[in-house]
């Protein structure tokens, strides 16, 4: 990655301890507050209401992170500071001054039409004015790929320039695909890096001819796995999973269940709803092969995750491990939406939507057939997601052994970045600006 390098070279540069558990939504948050998910409450990009008994994934009120964030302190300090929002999560509901993020319109009828959501609100049609409609099948699921993130990067060059915020927060998501399609080490991901690279240079050198300070964070890497663990099949088979049918399928009942499992890559937030089954579901998991570890309290206590939201256990898979949702037995009876992209329906990350399930002979006569019943206004669902997560070769969550797999952070001041830092203190930095 050339420029990059170019660029760390040329400024300072550390790595970060992760966050843990090291997701997305976790990480963002860590940065964003200075604070722990015991603080902050993003225990992960996912989590269990237990007063809704509803699973609640990729969820966007800003007001689900309970602590003060960067623009919050900014504000402080100064009303006149502009600060930007483009993608990072939980970006609705925020008191950031400009915000982006992807959000489709959902219909009475059970469509959706994607779209983006923006504040303040007119820049929505500028932007897609300008930049044509944000490519929402390209920002996750088997057409994921590089062109949601050339969108982003020029909606952020679009925000300086009509906007001029004092800070500007862009998240480029393009490493998340291919290295959790092909594996980290894949000819794809080469590509994948090669591609980021050049996008990533492209806005270095924008915004240094304007005069920006430029800063660079990962939130966490992917590394190799070759194996998932159904965690709801395995507590099924001890009775301690509740199914229900429903129209032929069948449903994972959270309201009866004695204990289930809240999947989130390689992290998994276990609920144990009876509580004289403890001891039973914790040596069930320790005996689970792909197992690394089993949090209890005290020790998620010792993490900094202790909250609320969190499992009554939390499991930690092993390095070439992850977890996967699934819980019935014979795929005729899977959900119907598990055959489909639905990120907020599934009771846990499922990476196999990024892939055609190989077997489906032509995908396209699908596609087209869905198209087809759409354009006549029928209901319809796009089935192309496989029910198996053998072909995921990339994952992330628990923390890497080998510091070459932690996220960095590089800035284009040389003494800003001094020596290796946690996730919670990379929050000093990005005040440290201003």
């Amino acid at each position: 990655m050339p420029h990059i390098a170019g660029f760390a070279k040329r400024g300072s540069f550390a790595k970060i301890s992760p966050t843990f558990p090291a997701v997305t939504c976790t990480a963002q948050s860590d940065y964003l507050t200075g604070e722990r998910p015991a603080v902050h409450g993003i225990v992960g990009n996912g989590w269990y209401d237990r007063e809704l008994s509803e699973v609640h994934f990729w969820k966007q009120s800003n007001r689900l992170v309970q602590a003060p964030k960067v623009w919050d302190k900014l504000h402080q300090r100064s009303n006149k500071l502009r600060i930007a929002n483009l993608f990072w999560w939980y970006n609705m509901g925020t008191q950031a001054d400009i915000s982006v993020t992807p959000r489709p319109n959902y219909l009475a009828d059970g469509g959706k039409v994607f779209d983006i959501a923006t504040y303040p609100y007119e820049i929505k049609n500028s932007l897609k004015d300008d930049l044509g409609e944000f490519p929402f099948k390209n920002f996750w699921g088997p057409a994921a790929g590089l062109a949601s993130s050339q969108w982003i990067a020029e909606a952020a060059k679009w925000i300086e320039q009509n906007q001029k915020p004092d800070l500007n927060l862009v998240y480029l998501p393009h490493l998340d695909y291919d290295l959790q399609r092909f594996g980290p080490r894949s000819p794809e991901a080469r590509q994948a890096r090669v591609d980021i690279d050049n996008l990533v240079g492209g806005l270095i050198e924008f915004f240094e001819k304007r005069g920006v300070d430029v800063l660079i964070l990962s939130e966490y890497a992917i590394t190799e796995v070759n194996q998932d663990i159904p965690l709801n099949r395995i507590l099924r088979k001890h009775g301690l999973l509740k199914i229900k049918e429903e129209l032929g399928v069948e449903i994972l009942d959270t309201f009866n269940s004695q204990a289930f499992a809240v999947v989130d890559h390689q992290v998994a937030h276990v609920i144990v709803q009876d509580r004289s089954k403890l001891d039973e579901v914790r040596k069930i998991l320790e005996n689970t092969d792909g197992v690394e570890k089993v949090l209890d309290q005290e020790a998620q206590k010792k993490l900094g995750i202790n909250h609320v939201r969190s499992g009554d256990f939390i499991v930690i898979a092993k390095k070439n491990v992850w977890f996967s949702y699934y819980w019935w037995t014979d795929d005729e009876r899977a959900p119907d939406y598990a055959r489909t992209v639905d990120i907020h329906r599934k009771p846990g990350y499922d990476p196999a939507e990024l892939l055609i399930d190989p077997a489906i002979k032509i995908p396209l006569i699908n596609i087209v057939g869905f198209l087809l019943k759409k354009r006549l206004g029928l209901r319809a669902l796009l089935k192309l997601t496989p029910l198996t997560g053998e072909k995921i070769k990339g994952s992330h969550g628990r923390v890497p052994e080998d510091s070459l797999d932690w996220p960095v952070i590089i800035s284009s001041q040389p003494s800003a970045v001094k020596r290796d830092c946690t996730s919670t203190e990379v929050h000093q930095t990005i005040i440290s600006g201003f």
